[in-house]
């Protein structure tokens, strides 16, 4: 009788032991990802900012981690969460693209773009996605798969786009080339010699 307690005992010993080494390996993979964005966070989020000034146009391109759309939809409540979205789509690409005029004029008026203010809005809304190409350092040309305009209202001086780009290697360097067909500057282009992430 001696020895079946002494069995039992040890059954819910181990039993919680297990329990306790399972919810630490979960608290370390927590830990892990928590390590990660705060890394992230530290170094601003984004890549390096890309500029080009064309006849009185500022031109900026600069990467933004998919993480970092992530966090500020879901919260950082549930890092399990948010980092198995991120692994689901970690081929994924966004670009910020801003423009801006020096004297901070409306670039979207008749003077810049040669079309109405009308006309250049619905451009920059649905045709300008097709001006944008990745290329990647293996030499694959990715077009844009999505682009989003941010409306001002003519309240701020820049225009910004929000670029999608899928099927890219995370740890891949990219080039984006913007063909300039709103304000005929030409083709720009901007290297992202670093990754985003440097963990």
């Amino acid at each position: 009788m001696k020895d079946y307690k002494g069995f039992i005992f040890l059954c819910i010993a181990l039993a919680l032991f297990s329990c306790k080494k399972e919810e630490s390996r979960e608290e370390k993979v927590v830990s892990d990802i928590r390590f990660r964005y705060f890394n992230l966070e530290k170094q601003g989020w984004k890549s390096k900012i890309h500029s080009q000034l064309v006849d009185s146009i500022n031109y900026t391109a600069t990467e933004v981690p998919i993480q970092y759309y992530l966090l500020k939809d879901l919260g950082n409540t549930d890092l399990i969460k948010v980092d198995s979205l991120y692994e689901a789509n970690k081929k994924e690409r966004v670009i910020e693209f801003t423009f801006e005029q020096i004297n901070e004029e409306d670039l979207l008026g008749e003077k810049f773009t040669s079309r109405s203010y009308e006309k250049s809005v619905e451009y920059m809304s649905f045709g300008i996605q097709k001006d944008f190409t990745v290329v990647t350092s293996k030499k694959d040309t990715i077009k844009c798969s999505g682009a989003l305009f941010e409306r001002t209202f003519k309240i701020a001086p820049k225009n910004k786009l929000l670029l999608f780009f899928s099927g890219i290697d995370p740890n891949d360097k990219i080039q984006l080339i913007y063909q300039d067909k709103l304000f005929n500057s030409g083709t720009l282009k901007f290297r992202f010699k670093d990754s985003t992430l440097k963990l």
